[in-house]
């Protein structure tokens, strides 16, 4: 499929059937935290960048394909920023129209200062934006946003949002070493988060390759400072359990890479996804991933990720030669 993926393990929505509106890295936003690498070029346009009723007809066809209980939430996110999509909100009526699974929205909240794009996540069951920062100077820093998305719009569109929206809202801070996680930046940020009154605060750290060679998440003492400071309703975001689901795919090369141009994975929870799929065809699947030039792997914190071939990471760790069919010199926990 070209616009749904999964259902994949998420952090938050359990099994999570997701839709991606936008091509690859379109965004207003270019944070050194990102997983899917740096935006070239930022962009704040909304626009129809795929076609809705196509985006639709691969959601029906995803949700005819799994029995009740596989998918626990569907969920707009994707390769760059969803609402940028301008059919977002036909899109979301539709699918709350077509199932009573719950729908959930993954944004970085820039674009709630516009009316009509609070009313176009008005039906969604959960919308979860970013706040990273609690000044403009730190927000430019981390977020490194288009010119129009500006720290006051950010944070002005998301305390109107709560006002009008009767849905959950789930207020993510993606914690970095020695940036955000400080006591003055901390309290910043709960200073905006306490006009905002989020249903909750989750705590997420850049535990996938990072934009950036030199971002490190928050250690221990940060995490524990994060905890105190952001309140009661503040949970961290721990590695998701649960598994890819590759099952049913026609071509196993075509549903891997439809997964990791959203959501890199570990070298070694693609190959168990493989194994569960087709077993013994792990290897040749990756390597044929390889050498058609649709995949690339990184290394980040001496573990290898799995990411599609045309997000940018700075070359001097980009594209690193790794054979999946011969052993790895890395050991991971399952994450």
């Amino acid at each position: 499929m070209k616009f749904v993926f999964g259902p994949v393990p998420s952090r938050r929505l359990g099994q999570s059937l997701g839709i991606d509106t936008i091509p690859l890295k379109t965004c207003n936003w270019n944070c050194f935290y990102c997983q899917l690498g740096r935006t070239q070029p930022v962009v704040h346009k909304r626009a129809d960048y795929s076609p809705s009723a196509d985006i639709l007809a691969e959601v029906q066809q995803a949700l005819r394909a799994h029995q009740p209980g596989e998918i626990d939430w569907v969920t707009f996110v994707g390769s760059g920023e969803p609402t940028l999509h301008a059919g977002i909100g036909w899109l979301i009526a539709q699918v709350k129209a077509a199932t009573d699974i719950p729908v959930a929205v993954i944004t970085n909240g820039s674009w709630l200062y516009d009316a009509e794009m609070r009313r176009d996540l008005a039906a969604a069951d959960a919308v979860l934006p970013t706040l990273d920062a609690g000044t403009s100077k730190l927000y430019q820093h981390i977020n490194r946003p288009h010119p129009a998305a500006t720290f006051r719009r950010l944070v002005t569109g998301m305390m109107r949002f709560r006002q009008e929206y009767d849905g959950k809202l789930w207020v993510e801070v993606m914690l970095v070493r020695g940036l955000n996680d400080t006591e003055r930046a901390l309290q910043d940020i709960a200073s905006i988060l306490r006009r905002v009154e989020p249903d909750e605060i989750h705590i997420s750290l850049p535990t996938r390759p990072p934009a950036e060679t030199w971002v490190r998440p928050a250690d221990e003492d940060g995490i524990l400072r994060a905890l105190a400071i952001l309140g009661d309703v503040t949970h961290v975001l721990h590695p998701a359990a649960g598994t890819f689901d590759l099952s049913g795919a026609a071509n196993l090369a075509d549903a891997v890479t439809g997964i990791i141009t959203r959501h890199p994975m570990r070298q070694e929870e693609l190959e168990r996804a493989l194994e569960q799929a087709a077993p013994g065809r792990s290897g040749d699947v990756l390597a044929d991933l390889r050498q058609s030039g649709r995949a690339q792997v990184v290394e980040r914190y001496g573990v290898h990720f799995w990411s599609a071939a045309p997000s940018h990471y700075p070359t001097e760790v980009q594209s690193m030669a790794v054979d999946p069919r011969q052993p790895r010199r890395h050991k991971t926990k399952d994450g």
